[in-house]
């Protein structure tokens, strides 16, 4: 038995799904907490895991693949894809992320949506870390990910009485 946290013990793991509006508001918490993920794509070979810079807009996602880079190729050939988001963690108390699934759309430069995406997407303090220049934004295509499913963890969740593992689908 846990000392200091009695509601991490294994017959207390409630099934409640919380409301929508409060689960989405934990999300978007952890879609914020942190501006690095890990994105699952599925390449020729099985599949890709990258970390790489992502910035989010209520619950989409936007990331600035590396022009050519496996992942984007991966990306391009099936836009199925995960993207795995946890809160740095130092035990099960404070356990907390979530991982969203759907397929990416790969944003051309000049488009609304691309514009629209590079406001979101915080590009000059990448561009200014690396040596580019921060007057104008990169040029490549952007991907944004509006998820269909996310699979929310939260540990602490339990000691408010829902499940520590929360489902959100787009078509609730």
């Amino acid at each position: 038995m846990s000392a200091a946290h009695p509601w991490l013990e294994p017959e207390n793991w409630p099934k409640v799904p919380m409301p929508r509006k409060d689960l989405e508001a934990r999300i978007e918490r952890v879609l914020t907490l942190t501006n690095i993920a890990f994105l699952g794509t599925l390449g020729r070979n099985g599949p890709i895991v990258s970390p790489l810079e992502f910035y989010a807009d209520g619950l989409d996602v936007y990331v600035f693949p590396q022009p050519n880079s496996p992942k984007l190729k991966a990306m391009a050939r099936d836009p199925r894809i995960c993207l795995a988001v946890a809160n740095p963690m130092a035990g099960w108390a404070c356990a907390m992320g979530c991982q969203l699934f759907g397929n990416a759309e790969l944003l051309d430069p000049d488009t609304a949506d691309w514009e629209r995406g590079m406001k979101v997407f915080k590009w000059p303090a990448s561009a200014f870390e690396i040596g580019r220049p921060i007057q104008t934004p990169p040029r490549g295509q952007l991907m944004r990910l509006r998820p269909e499913r996310i699979v929310y963890t939260e540990h602490f969740l339990r000691r408010e009485g829902f499940a520590p593992r929360q489902i959100w689908l787009r078509e609730g």
